[in-house]
């Protein structure tokens, strides 16, 4: 078990390795939050008292605010920079389209609008958030939701053949909250074929404030892998 967990997470260390030679010196970037993105910051950082790099950092929440300030990557805001030339970022499930489920990390309101945000987005991930179909072995779609609208989002998730559940914290009572003071539903709707178009469903639902389905919004995507990084870019379509 301890040794499938090192390769994991040499996997997730080499492949933000590979992201982060994207930065240049001047570029605005996003910082995802999470495990894999946190070894993209510090390899920035790393880069920043190697190099002499000059950068920005946009913090995706709380997690990647503190860990870019530790790595002394200087921080501004999107009111400061509506435009960022790149985000790197990790992912739960990548299919084979370069769709994407984030969010168990619970940041995914602010991902999403940060990626929006940039030129580029890069995600990092190790080998086994690959998937040939998002919604595989029950992974669920995380939704964060105002408060007052989560018993009805659930009914209406569940009218539609989904199923949802508040996601409960681990080390306090209670559900989790997000850093926009909302709660977060975890919903199971099996294999999604269909992934904008339950993207749209879900966006329309009273109370829903983002989805954790990414469609069509990576443009590079680094996988580590037992031995190197395999490098999957966006098909560009007419």
């Amino acid at each position: 078990m301890k040794a499938k967990q090192d390769w994991i997470e040499t996997a997730k260390k080499n492949a933000a390795i590979e992201a982060v030679k994207h930065v240049n010196d001047g570029f605005v970037i996003g910082l995802g939050s999470g495990s894999t993105a946190a070894y993209a910051i510090e390899e920035i950082g790393s880069r920043v008292k190697r190099e002499g790099l000059h950068v920005l950092g946009v913090p995706t929440s709380y997690q990647a605010f503190m860990l870019a300030v530790k790595n002394k990557i200087p921080i501004t805001t999107l009111e400061e920079h509506t435009i960022l030339d790149l985000t790197i970022d990790g992912a739960d499930q990548i299919d084979e389209e370069l769709n994407l489920i984030k969010g168990m990390g619970g940041a995914l309101a602010r991902e999403k609008i940060v990626a929006s945000a940039s030129k580029k987005l890069i995600i990092i991930a190790d080998e086994t958030k690959k998937v040939k179909i998002l919604g595989e072995n029950n992974h669920p779609v995380p939704i964060e939701v105002l408060p007052f609208a989560a018993s009805l989002v659930i009914h209406r998730i569940e009218k539609n053949g989904g199923r949802p559940a508040i996601r409960e914290a681990i080390r306090k009572v209670g559900p989790v909250i997000t850093d926009n003071g909302n709660l977060i539903i975890d919903a199971i709707f099996g294999p999604i074929r269909k992934p904008l178009e339950l993207e749209t469903q879900i966006k329309a639902l009273p109370g829903v404030v983002e989805t954790g389905l990414f469609v069509g919004m990576a443009n590079i995507v680094y996988v580590g892998k037992t031995s190197g990084v395999e490098k999957r870019e966006k098909t560009m379509t007419s």
